[in-house]
């Protein structure tokens, strides 16, 4: 064996040895999980999780100056419309997709009853954001009965963003990974619909995975289980919705009088 021969050789093992030694990168998009009717994520599933309940939360809210509303998701079913109306909720937002592998089989009855008695309707989608892009969900969600029309009586799509319910909390995903992929997603359902999409979050899981401000084109829609919405996330002067209970189903408020909600879905 000639010098340059043995020469070639240790150069190559030594190539060979850096890569098996060298950290194995993959990218963040993974298969979507498999969900199902019996474990999809719902809004605020995870944040009830993570995160302190007041018993009892009685939110000191002027009525005039504010409209109760509800959400639901499968774990519903067919939802009695006329009572909950006659209980007062004005507006329902309507489970439709999460990430691109599922959608609400409750979904026609819920998104359309709603409808139906009067109320002003609009649907979500939770986010998986490690199992495809933005610009994929937005589409899903749109595809699957996320979209808005001007009528007056459909809000525009909100987007769910919290923790990670089958796996790392922020989806292992940097806080700036995380800013770019709400942007495709939003950025993406303007472009089908004409509206920005509502973000619906929690401030500590904001906060904890360091997300930028999207209070210039996005409204808030604030998820926090006591008597008040507490802090906002970074750059939201003012929430649009908040979550205040999940008992005996997911009650929320709509920070205006019901002339602003109609306002807010005729765009």
């Amino acid at each position: 064996m000639t010098a340059r021969v043995r020469s070639a050789l240790v150069v190559s093992l030594v190539l060979v040895c850096a890569a098996l030694s060298a950290p194995v990168r993959t990218s963040v998009a993974q298969a979507s999980p498999v969900i199902t009717d019996d474990d999809n994520a719902t809004m605020g599933s995870q944040i009830r999780e993570f995160e302190p309940l007041d018993p009892l939360p009685l939110p000191d809210l002027d009525p005039l100056l504010s409209v109760p509303g509800m959400d639901v998701a499968s774990y519903q079913g067919n939802v009695d419309w006329p009572a909950w109306y006659g209980r007062g909720k004005r507006f329902a937002y309507v489970k439709a997709t999460e990430s691109t592998s599922y959608t609400n089989p409750y979904f026609p009855q819920q998104y359309d009853g709603s409808h139906a008695v009067g109320m002003i309707r609009g649907a979500y989608h939770f986010a998986i954001p490690n199992a495809s892009s933005g610009t994929d969900q937005a589409n899903y969600f749109v595809d699957h009965g996320g979209g808005w029309s001007a009528d007056g009586r459909t809000l525009p799509g909100a987007l769910d963003v919290e923790y990670n319910p089958y796996g790392e909390t922020c989806y292992g995903m940097s806080g700036e990974a995380l800013t770019g992929w709400i942007e495709d997603f939003s950025d993406t359902y303007r472009a089908r619909t004409g509206r920005h999409p509502v973000i619906y979050t929690s401030t500590n899981w904001w906060t904890r995975c360091g997300i930028g401000t999207f209070a210039a084109t996005n409204p808030l829609w604030i998820a926090r289980y006591s008597d008040t919405p507490g802090a906002l996330p970074t750059g939201w002067l003012l929430w649009t919705f908040w979550q205040h209970t999940s008992d005996p189903l997911d009650q929320n408020h709509f920070n205006g009088p019901l002339l602003a909600l109609q306002l807010l879905a005729r765009g």
